[in-house]
């Protein structure tokens, strides 16, 4: 359990670093002003990532059939309490341009299939 929760970890913080840069090097190069804090965005995925992987593989060991509900209620929990962190960026009355959109989602759904990914593989060895 220790070892699969570090290379989750490792897996994560690298892709969310990988991520972060590539991200924030196109963002710099063409000169776009965002409205959110980049690391904000990257770091909440990571913490969330981390925190339902944890929680998912404590569970897996005493209710094995139930932690599929487990990780889609956290993950609901996770996309509402970013709506909620990001609300006054997301729900702005201007909008959020292109670039903007993409740079919260890319994260968004870079972690959500890491994070699928690892859950599924979990559950099938057991």
């Amino acid at each position: 359990m220790i070892k699969r929760i570090i290379i989750f970890t490792l897996i994560v913080l690298t892709l969310g670093l990988l991520g972060f840069f590539i991200n924030n090097y196109f963002i710099e190069k063409n000169a776009i002003n965002l409205t959110f804090s980049l690391i904000s965005i990257y770091l909440f995925n990571v913490i969330a990532s981390l925190i339902i992987y944890v929680a998912v593989e404590v569970v897996v060991n005493y209710l094995p059939n139930e932690t599929g509900y487990l990780y889609l209620g956290l993950t609901l929990v996770k996309f509402g309490t970013f709506i909620l962190l990001y609300q006054d960026s997301i729900f702005s009355e201007t909008g959020l341009t292109k670039p903007e959109k993409i740079s919260i989602l890319i994260p968004i759904l870079t972690f959500l299939m890491i994070e699928a990914a690892s859950v599924s593989k979990l559950l099938n060895d057991r």
